[in-house]
């Protein structure tokens, strides 16, 4: 049973009411219009006294979608009546994977069996402004299910749209028909799915020039961010047609490598739920700091963020509390934008090359290359021959034809760092391998930047360390430390 505090609609002392769900019954009341504001104001109210920045709000998402498939379900009921049965209201997008956060865009899809009938949109209307009314201000579409397959045809970000559908009232039977017509198998194959999102990846990269170390970095949309986490799960989703994170742990790479490496070892597993978990907890705190749906840390913002997530000393140097804050932030996004590289790499590989993706071609007595990526002969490679570590780096430049660093090799430089030792950064050959990257006519950034990513640039340079995903609280840096050094070179 829920219990709702009302506020004075009639003098006197504030009214509990109880209701053991939202039903249509509450339509009868001639104040029901400010009745449901209240309700959505009392809940808002009641999750953000819930919300705690130290604890995951994974169910606080949840408890809010939830609420709102009870409001929406209820207004559906009272203004479409005998016809609820004969359509789908349903809930895509954030809101279809039920994570909505205090803010979040609520958008919903009526899917029809037929065209529509005055009676129909004329319930739909009053439907649509009462949801207005009461602030709900939803993101509304009306298809039927060949509407629906078409548009998906002509645009992946609504087969996107599509794959998330939840029902939240109507037709079973009409949902599963939709789900029926979208499958791989009649639109939008795993491969061609796959190319739209990595040339959306792409352009969307481009806008935030490439960088995930802005001063006031977007924690949705910007690299490592929370759309990069999407983009994995979407494509997995498309091919394996399942809708679990986890899943990704079952699936191997290779059948032979099933259980020692898999598209994502349960160790990374971990530490990627890690990173979603605090993604998620920074922007439903910066929702309820800014009363709006914002994704992007401004410079105003952040004092008030690192003070509230536990980064603010007494003994501190002035603004070291917002920078400590922002440097936990990039670290976290830094580690997001290396798994998205590895997993998209992996799924590349498996999607688009298929059994043929161990055909590989010897380069030299260290590397060959596996579908235009660098792989190391060995897992013992680094070990031998510690200086592989910058050689892998200079083979990129010199060769144009190399597409990047093979994920299982990123996970070899990433467990074999502690061999970058100090005998390693007296050895000669390290030195100058190191000195010739810079000596090259092209790739310099690109590979500065690949090597600050896997880790290799803070464990040879113990200065550089000191600055890595490092922020300066001022309007005079627009990047990390790190990353405006690298601008710089």
């Amino acid at each position: 049973m829920q219990r709702i505090f009302l506020g004075n609609f009639t003098p006197g002392e504030p009214v509990i009411y109880l209701f053991p769900n939202i039903n249509s019954s509450l339509f009868a009341r001639q104040d029901s219009l400010l009745l449901f504001k209240e309700l959505l104001k009392q809940q808002d109210i009641h999750l953000s006294e819930k919300f705690d920045p130290h604890q995951s709000v994974a169910a606080l998402l949840e408890e809010k979608s939830d609420f709102i498939d009870q409001i929406l379900s209820c207004c559906c009921q009272y203004f479409l009546g005998e016809y609820v049965s004969q359509l789908s209201l349903c809930a895509v997008g954030g809101y279809g994977r039920r994570e909505l956060f205090p803010y979040s865009d609520i958008d919903i899809l009526v899917l029809l069996n037929f065209e529509e009938s005055t009676v129909i949109n004329e319930g739909l209307g009053r439907f649509l402004t009462f949801l207005w009314d009461i602030g709900l201000k939803p993101g509304f579409s009306v298809r039927t299910i060949h509407e629906c397959v078409e548009a998906a045809k002509l645009d992946q970000t609504i087969m996107t749209s599509l794959m998330e559908i939840r029902l939240i009232n109507g037709s079973v039977i009409l949902l599963e028909a939709l789900k029926a017509e979208i499958t791989p198998e009649k639109i939008w194959p795993a491969d061609q799915f796959f190319a739209a999102k990595m040339q959306e990846q792409k352009r969307r990269y481009k806008k935030y020039h490439d960088t995930a170390y802005n001063l006031e970095p977007n924690i949705k949309e910007g690299p490592g961010g929370l759309r990069d986490l999407h983009v994995i799960a979407w494509v997995f989703k498309r091919h394996y047609d399942t809708s679990e994170l986890r899943e990704l742990v079952k699936f191997g790479f290779l059948p032979e490598e099933l259980v020692k490496f898999g598209f994502l070892p349960k160790s990374e597993y971990a530490d990627l739920l890690a990173a979603l978990d605090l993604l998620w907890r920074i922007r439903y705190a910066l929702h309820l700091l800014t009363r709006r749906c914002e994704n992007r840390l401004f410079f105003d913002h952040q004092r008030a963020l690192a003070q509230q997530f536990g980064f603010s000393e007494e003994n501190q140097h002035y603004n070291e509390d917002v920078e400590q804050f922002m440097q936990f932030y990039f670290k976290t996004v830094q580690g997001l934008e290396r798994q998205n590289e590895m997993l998209l790499q992996l799924f590349n590989e498996r999607f688009i090359f298929g059994d043929s993706a161990e055909n590989s071609t010897p380069l030299n007595e260290h590397f060959k290359v596996i579908n235009g990526y660098l792989e190391a002969i060995d897992d013992e490679v680094f070990e031998r021959e510690p200086t592989a570590f910058f050689e892998i780096f200079l083979l990129l430049q010199q060769n144009s034809s190399l597409t990047g660093v093979r994920a299982t090799t990123i996970r070899l430089i990433r467990k074999s760092l502690h061999l970058i030792d100090e005998d390693f950064r007296q050895n000669k050959t390290a030195n100058r391998l190191f000195i010739e990257i810079f000596r090259q006519p092209r790739g310099i950034t690109q590979q500065l930047r690949r090597m600050n990513r896997y880790g290799i640039l803070a464990a040879y340079l113990p200065c550089f360390a000191n600055i890595v995903a490092r922020m300066q609280y001022d309007l005079f840096h627009v990047y990390t430390v790190d990353e405006h050094t690298l601008f710089v070179i």
